[in-house]
């Protein structure tokens, strides 16, 4: 064997004379495995809370979205759809129509009215399955019929089937004078997303009564796209938009909420280096650990010096004895932060059974259940970056111990 791994070896094993070494050895294991844990779960966290959001957000918002530029609008939508449909990389196409509208019923407030055909609407969002009370067949064209979010339908005070009447920003010159476009709608559906953004300010109604108030005949404003691979979701939208006759304007999922996923990247990195600091702080134990080491075993590095042993050996004995503390803290830190993301689900319903308690309460977060998303590249960039810093902290007192003069440490031996 490697003469100084084995000595390191030995070094880390055997018994100290000094007791405090040992418990702050420990101590430093500890806290390299608690630091290595914190990071992984909530990295973990992070990104299930991302993952949901995004789910969410999509299950609302098309993948893609083709539109005519300068307000105009598409009167060929369904020979688009229609050719659309036959590419290999998209699952659904559907046409929609959207205007800014005020919604009175017994209150008053703005909200994003959305045409969609009801049969097609399905195929590129999931609204379908977020019904609290009844279905997209009941927008049939010529009933005006509207669909409302459930927060939406709170602020209006109303519910199924309750009469409101819709204002669009178009006006009209009467006998009496200027007044707004109107049109009184029977309210035939609640569905709740669990994003605040659309629960509050979206409606849907049927493309036909859309083109009916908005007098658009029978054009769309764009189509919405469902892809097989949302990732690629900005280079197959443009591809699609230039096969179609005519200029358009393309928009995918990113450009749609850019400002919410630069955020959830810059706080999951932001939280990352917080939480290293917890291993950083664990690595500075490693330093004083084996600086005190270094002073309790100066005897023994003379001696290994005058039997020959060479400085960069001495070196490599304190580093081995470092470097194995730092990563039996980062493998037991690693497991135990892979279980505990794996089980958080669990942990936290235990937790909240016995302080009997609620973390995230429903009268106030959307998201009510805790989830953990693991990615293998996250997992190996914290395991790097704790045992990289381990390492970093043996250098020092490994340089110390090499610089020891047989002759001064053995002078009163």
């Amino acid at each position: 064997m490697n003469l100084p791994l084995f000595i390191g070896l030995r070094y880390t094993r055997a018994k100290r004379k000094n007791h405090f070494i040992s418990f702050i050895s420990l101590i430093s294991m500890g806290g390299i495995a608690l630091g290595v844990m914190t990071v992984i779960v909530v990295i973990g966290v992070m990104n299930g809370f991302d993952k949901e959001l995004k789910a969410r957000m999509l299950s609302t918002v098309s993948h893609a979205t083709i539109s005519a530029y300068s307000g105009e609008h598409m009167e060929d939508w369904q020979a688009g759809i229609d050719m659309i449909k036959n590419q290999p990389e998209v699952v659904g196409a559907a046409p929609y129509l959207d205007t800014e509208a005020m919604l009175q019923g017994s209150r008053t407030d703005g909200a994003l009215i959305r045409g969609i055909e009801p049969s097609l609407e399905p195929s590129v969002t999931e609204l379908n399955t977020k019904m609290q009370y009844g279905s997209m067949d009941d927008l049939q064209a010529g009933e005006f019929n509207i669909i409302l979010g459930r927060d939406l339908a709170i602020k209006l005070g109303a519910g199924p089937g309750d009469k409101i009447t819709v204002y669009v920003p178009e006006f009209r010159t009467t006998a009496v004078g200027i007044t707004p476009r109107l049109k009184r709608f029977t309210v035939a559906g609640i569905f709740e997303i669990g994003m605040y953004e659309y629960d509050s300010k979206l409606a849907l109604i049927n493309l036909q009564d859309a083109q009916k108030l908005l007098k658009t005949g029978a054009a769309a404003e764009g189509i919405r796209l469902k892809l097989q691979d949302l990732m690629q979701a900005p280079q197959v939208s443009r591809e699609l938009a230039y096969q179609l006759d005519g200029f358009y304007r393309v928009r995918d999922w990113t450009q749609q909420n850019v400002n919410f996923f630069k955020a959830t990247q810059t706080e999951r990195m932001v939280m990352f280096i917080i939480l290293s600091m917890i291993v950083a702080v664990a690595a500075f134990n490693i330093l004083s650990t084996l600086v005190m080491l270094v002073t309790e075993k100066q005897s023994d590095v003379a001696i290994l010096r005058t039997l020959g042993m060479s400085s960069s050996q001495i070196m490599g004995i304190f580093m081995v004895s470092g470097t194995l503390i730092g990563l039996i803290g980062t493998v037991i830190g690693t497991i135990s932060g892979i279980l505990f993301a794996i089980n958080i689900d669990s942990i936290v319903s235990w937790l909240e059974k016995m302080f009997q308690t609620e973390f995230l309460s429903k009268e106030v977060y959307y998201i009510t259940e805790i989830s953990a998303d693991l990615h293998a590249s996250d997992v190996i960039s914290i395991v790097t970056v704790a045992f990289g810093l381990s390492i970093l902290a043996t250098l020092y007192p490994a340089w110390r111990a090499s610089r020891v003069q047989p002759a001064e440490a053995l002078r009163y031996e």
